[in-house]
């Protein structure tokens, strides 16, 4: 039995989770699990899980929630101090990092800090403090298995070959909802079209970021980090079917590719079981019905993000940190119908040239510079 704990519980990669741990209760035992505010959710989790914790890392619900509709061998702990409790407890052997957002770097932090394991679906972390994560892992023999699909994809074709037989790894991306759009028609874009994915049900900061491909700016930044290769040898191909998740393309021209369809049950379930697999619960494909699969380059006129995230990988230090905030806070500008479309992309790239590059940050610094970014960019109008 592998004893995990979710962060991000009540989000689309926990509530996935945990589907998968109800899939296999021989093999996966909930500790605890933990969620920013919704606490109804949290606690029908634990009556089906009856997890020893649950965490709410908002502090002011503390004296709002229904105690009664936890479960009574649960305890509940609250804010930064019951997560840390919950990430670092002896129990616990890994940490699913499903919180959205520079949110979820300081709980990853302290679970390496522990020596747990950690399946990471969390891509902004290590846009963030990629070095400093990956550096933290090593001296503390954690490994850290990738649950985005695309991440996931590539973990397992480069089990296929030797590393330095490794030409390029390239990430698949749908392209959104405005796949074959111009810069011209993508001025006009609304918050409900921009919601309108066309394979991926997720949340509405993903989302967006698919429909801008900011997401796949940081997926690069991340395989940059994860796997440490250049940013030379990391492409990228739009792929909208999403049964291809990821290519290795190797030296002598053999390309593997890791295909199913489009379900993040099947990561998630991976990183829990490695080395191991086991019966899946996702969508099997099927065979005996016929389809295509289509490739084409990305637009990058169209969507100026995916350059922008090549740049930062590129360039590293400070700018993953400042880059992730600069979205983060733009994304919800947009949302809030405070912001176009495209000045999205424009934003960032302003907040990132207006800032005091460092090479080698500390966590420290990195966390103050997050702060001054968000302020910076809902100050800045256009």
């Amino acid at each position: 039995m592998k004893q995990i704990a979710v962060l991000g519980s009540t989000g689309s990669i926990g509530t996935s989770t945990l589907d998968v741990a109800d899939a296999h209760p021989d093999k996966i035992a909930v500790y605890g699990l933990a969620a920013h505010s919704s606490w109804e959710l949290l606690a029908r989790q634990t009556q089906r899980f009856q997890p020893s914790l649950a965490v709410l890392t908002d502090e002011t619900l503390a004296d709002e929630i229904d105690l009664s509709q936890f479960h009574p061998e649960t305890r509940l702990a609250f804010g930064t101090e019951g997560l840390e409790e919950l990430v670092t407890a002896t129990e616990v052997e890994m940490v699913v990092t499903g919180i959205v957002g520079a949110a979820g770097l300081r709980g990853t932090w302290k679970a390496i800090e522990a020596g747990k394991d950690i399946a990471l679906a969390n891509k902004e972390t290590l846009v963030v403090a990629g070095p400093q994560i990956m550096k933290l892992a090593a001296e503390k023999n954690s490994r850290i298995l990738p649950v985005d699909s695309e991440h996931s994809a590539l973990f397992q074709a480069m089990q296929c070959g030797r590393r330095e037989d490794i030409q390029k790894l390239i990430l698949t991306a749908s392209g959104g909802p405005f796949r074959g759009k111009t810069i011209d028609e993508l001025k006009t874009v609304t918050r409900e079209q921009a919601l309108n994915h066309p394979t991926w049900n997720m949340g509405p900061k993903i989302t967006i970021d698919s429909a801008t491909m900011m997401n796949k700016s940081l997926e690069v930044i991340e395989a940059r980090w994860l796997f440490d290769f250049p940013t030379s040898k990391i492409d990228v191909v739009i792929h909208p079917q999403s049964v291809i998740h990821s290519f290795v393309e190797y030296v002598d021209g053999s390309v593997m590719a890791q295909l199913s369809p489009p379900d993040m049950k099947l990561p998630i379930q991976y990183a829990l079981s490695y080395p191991e697999r086991w019966s899946g619960v996702s969508p099997r494909t099927d065979w005996t019905t016929p389809f295509s699969l289509d490739f084409e380059p990305p637009d990058r006129e169209a969507f100026p993000a995916l350059d922008l995230g090549f740049e930062v990988a590129e360039r590293g230090g400070t700018c993953g940190a400042v880059f992730n905030a600069a979205n983060e806070v733009a994304v919800e500008r947009f949302l809030a119908g405070e912001l176009e479309f495209c000045h999205i992309s424009r934003l960032c790239r302003d907040i990132l040239e207006s800032h005091d590059y460092q090479s080698s940050p500390s966590l420290e610094e990195l966390l103050s510079l997050d702060e001054w970014t968000r302020k910076e960019t809902y100050r800045w109008n256009y």
